[in-house]
């Protein structure tokens, strides 16, 4: 009877709440486009946190308690409108508003962004009124931040960091086998023959409208996922016509300071240098020069972009944009230093010096078409070229077993590496009625990974000059790898909208969908080893014009011998490459039902996904070759709650299954070498599988502002690890080492706009923090390795933290703006300061402690100004702390230092005009 009573009252409370309320409702449209509906408009009510964003026709519904307010029509570069309204309790008050440039011109604010989703309060808002548990950065604080890539894009939100010297991200402490990249919400491939993800960091912003990173699965997304996905989303021009050209130039302080700065020849500065295997290769001596050739490391961009929109009929409308830039940049790493040790400390490679020089390009070009048929019916295509390339030189000098004497060792690689990645997408958007929606999408991507006649040369030094050592064939060779990989993928969903309440809103919404992907990846490798027979294993050589040494002249006098992994020219298929090819196939069905009781808004979803991997290889390791097949039939729940506290405040709930599927490469029995560790794979790795739960509270104070608290957990089955497994030469594989492993933690956001000194023209001072403690651990059994793999492991410890996972990881910025001329000249200035703090780099093995990448952090300056209309200048300073970063192996007889360097402040000036 009194749980009768208890649930009456609030019954009664909540009915006699709804009806203190009032709606407000209508439609935006655009003045300068014929009003047209104008979608992701900002719609707030004045001085308090309620708001949205308008959807793709234009309308909008708030609900707000009965009062007088100051309601706010806003969309970037158009005019602000503002209208006092009373509001009364029951009843819908309907308001629609043309929008238009006003004294503004459209054409000026593409200079900044190019669509209001971009803006930094137009995406709190959408983060404020969506069901979903996601983050999202946009153009606009890209941009303030000075940031240039998406990469580093990402490490801007919470609980997110970059591994060093790379594009891969790690999200809550789990790393690339965790996560997923998508572009417009479909697959990209990867670039790199080790990676499921692609290098985010050759993403230029220059493409971004924003970058959305989601932490919580939902059953849209593919199967393989447990740390989170990340969406590009493409820029997606309307407004009139326009034409942008941008100019930069940038420096390394390190780079700068080399008195010679010198790289191998004959590669161009535009990054489309390829070279394939010479003919006769084992027989003759036809390989291309060794020398090097002195740079000016002064870096250079440029970039020029446009865009249009036309009538089509009456109802239709084409948007074109279009970008293409090209950038280049100079690093330099200074007090480098590298080992190699074992649990007793003992060090089998130390280089007391270690240098890295290299010379990188971006080009990126991409056209956006947008075709509006009617107000129902869009089409877009999108169609993105990158071409990224690095030439770099690594020198080592000091001690390693096995030929080095009196650690006059010296080792150096010549490395050129160029990926050109093709994304090519059709995206359709069709209103069926009232109630129902269908969108769809298709892509085919392609990408080409070339490591081009990579070279390495092995020496000792004397007083008396450098002598090439030929201990093993392959001290001295020339390196060939390809990568193509071709992917395919669809996703096809409708959405059905149910129950519809008095106000016109349906509280219910069924999604059912379908997606697919097919990728197929083509890897080989020919190595061509070059040793020195012994009657000139003591020829002193020019370090610096080894081209004297090799060539075919000496070849055929038999100074040195040329093979391969398969052996000499006698050798039958001797020049045959060394190959894996890897087939995936993944077909997933989902439906979701979205409802919404009153403040509690609920998403249940289930996917169910069958995966077949393939895998067959050819390889130094098995010459007669070999396969296997992985195939998974995966039910994967998924359930999201929203509760809307009040106005200001939600509290999410996330909890999912998901897998993670191991990479063609790691399955394959394939073998890499790098100067300081050789990989080779494991066929018998199998899938692990994900639990994942999130708990978030946050509340936006004003439109410009967020505070948010979120605590998640995630139990991993069969985690997948790299480990050094027990052999002859320590080397590197990837196994399930354990049964199981888990995350737990909590993450903080605050976003807070400190000054607003004037009222007429923008003047305000904000600044924003996040951070995020993590705690990690898994359990690591040698007993399972041996069981389940050929591979013998010797864990140190029994348990550890996840590779990759820092315990706690900071973000925090400041920034001022200021507009003054009507708001045609503004400036802009942020300070912005990153830190992470020690991580695990690899597990310990063998009686070795786990390596150990030790804590620093990064601090950077940008400042913008915006002269006119027309004209822009910009200023970054990177990493001017400029810290020692170092990797240490945490050994029982204390901690050894296996690499150091320093990176050097970067300082860029760029400059565009708007015509």
């Amino acid at each position: 009877m009194k749980l009768k009573l208890i649930v009456t009252f609030l019954l009664i409370n909540v009915i006699g709440f709804a009806q203190n309320k009032g709606t407000i409702t209508g439609t935006l449209t655009d003045k300068d486009l014929n009003n047209e509906p104008l979608p992701f408009a900002n719609v707030v009510i004045k001085g308090t946190s309620i708001g949205v964003t308008t959807d793709e026709t234009g309308k909008y519904t708030i609900a707000v308690e009965a009062g007088t307010y100051t309601i706010q029509f806003s969309f970037l570069g158009y005019e602000t409108i503002e209208e006092k309204i009373e509001v009364k309790a029951g009843e819908t008050l309907t308001i629609n508003k043309a929008l238009g440039s006003g004294s503004y011109q459209l054409q000026d604010v593409v200079i900044q962004k190019t669509v209001s989703r971009e803006k930094e309060t137009a995406l709190l808002l959408e983060q404020k009124n969506a069901v979903e548990i996601k983050q999202s950065i946009g153009a606009q604080e890209l941009s303030r931040k000075g940031v240039s890539d998406v990469a580093t894009a990402v490490t801007k939100t919470t609980g997110i960091t970059k591994q060093e010297g790379s594009g891969n991200i790690f999200v809550r402490g789990l790393g690339d086998r965790y996560n997923s990249t998508t572009m417009n919400g479909l697959p990209i491939p990867s670039n790199d023959p080790e990676k499921k993800n692609i290098s985010l960091d050759i993403f230029s912003t220059d493409i971004v409208e924003t970058v959305g990173i989601d932490k919580v699965y939902n059953s849209k997304l593919f199967g393989d996922f447990a740390g989170g996905n990340v969406d590009i989303v493409s820029k997606d021009y309307k407004g009139k016509g326009f034409l942008k050209l941008d100019i930069g130039s940038k420096i390394n302080t390190n780079a700068l300071a080399e008195d010679d700065f010198t790289l191998q020849k004959e590669y161009n500065s535009f990054g489309f240098d390829s070279k394939s295997i010479p003919g006769n290769s084992l027989t003759e001596y036809n390989f291309s020069s060794l020398q090097l050739e002195s740079k000016n490391p002064v870096a250079g961009s440029f970039g020029l972009s446009g865009g249009k929109s036309f009538d089509v009929g009456s109802d239709g409308k084409l948007s074109l944009f279009g970008t293409a830039n090209y950038s280049n940049d100079y690093a330099s790493i200074k007090d480098g230093s590298a080992k190699s040790i074992n649990g007793a400390g003992v060090a089998n490679k130390d280089f007391e010096k270690f240098s890295f020089l290299s010379f990188n390009t971006n080009f990126t070009g991409m056209l956006n078409a947008a075709y509006k048929i009617n107000p129902s019916n869009k089409i877009n295509f999108n169609s993105v070229f990158i071409n990224t390339s690095s030439l770099s030189k690594e020198e080592y000098t000091g001690y390693f077993v096995d030929g080095a004497e009196d650690n006059n060792g010296f080792v150096r690689r010549n490395k050129y590496d160029k990926n050109a990645l093709w994304i090519n997408q059709l995206l359709g958007d069709h209103k069926l009625s009232e109630r129902s929606k269908f969108n769809w999408g298709v892509s085919y991507n392609t990408i080409t990974g070339d490591q081009p006649d990579r070279t390495q040369n092995t020496l000792n030094k004397y007083d008396f000059g450098y002598v090439l050592l030929g201990q093993s064939a392959a001290n001295n060779h020339r390196y060939f790898q390809k990568l193509d990989e071709t992917e395919i993928a669809a996703n096809l969903s409708v959405d059905y909208k149910f129950n519809k309440n008095a106000e016109g809103d349906y509280k219910g919404k069924l999604t059912v969908g379908y997606s697919a992907k097919s990728k197929t990846r083509d890897f080989e490798a020919t190595q061509f080893n070059f040793k020195p027979n012994t009657a000139h294993a003591a020829d002193v050589v020019d370090i610096n014009n080894l081209d004297l040494f090799f060539n075919q002249q000496n070849y055929a006098n038999d100074f040195f011998e040329i093979s391969t992994f398969r052996g000499n020219s006698q050798a039958p298929n001797a020049t045959k490459p060394q190959f894996y090819k890897g087939d995936l196939f993944v077909n997933g069905g989902y439906v979701n039902t979205e409802y919404k009781f009153n403040k509690l808004t609920a998403v249940l979803g289930l996917r169910a996904e069958y995966l077949l991997q393939k895998v067959e290889w050819n390889t130094s390791l098995d010459p007669d070759g070999g396969d296997d097949e992985l195939d998974k039939i995966a039910f994967l729940p998924s359930l999201t709650m929203k509760y809307e506290l009040n106005e200001k405040q939600n509290l999410r709930f996330g909890f999912s299954k998901t897998y993670t599927l191991p990479q063609f490469k790691e399955r394959a029995l394939f073998i890499y070498e790098e100067v300081n560790e050789t990989k080779i794979g494991n066929p018998y790795l199998y899938e692990s599988d994900d639990y994942n739960i999130d708990l978030k509270w946050e509340m936006f104070p004003k439109s410009e502002e967020v505070i948010s608290v979120t605590a998640f957990g995630k139990y991993i089955q069969n985690p997948i690890n790299e480990v050094t497994i027990v052999s002859s030469t320590n080397d590197i594989s990837y196994v399930n080492t354990g049964d199981f492993g888990y995350v737990a933690g909590a993450e903080v956001e605050y976003r807070k706009l400190l000054f607003n000194f004037d009222e007429n023209n923008t003047n305000k001072l904000s600044a924003g923090i996040n951070a995020s403690y993590l705690y990690s651990n898994q359990e690591l059994s040698s007993e399972k390795v041996i069981k389940e793999t050929d591979y013998n492991v010797d864990f140190t410890e029994d348990d550890s933290k996840l590779t990759g996972a820092s315990d706690l990881l900071l973000n925090a910025d400041i920034s001022f703006l200021k507009e003054w001329n009507n708001k045609e000249s503004n400036l802009t200035s942020t300070i912005a300061y990153t830190r992470f703090s020690d991580r695990v780099y690899s597990i310990g093995t063998n009686g070795r402690g786990n390596q150990v990448d030790k804590a620093f952090g990064s601090l950077d300056f940008v400042t913008k100004l915006k002269f006119n209309k027309n004209l822009g200048l910009g200023f970054i300073a990177k990493n001017l702390l400029d810290p020692a970063i170092k990797r240490v192996q945490e050994n029982g007889s204390g901690d050894v230092n296996v690499l150091s360097y320093k990176k050097g402040i970067t300082v860029s000036l760029g400059i565009n005009y708007q015509f």
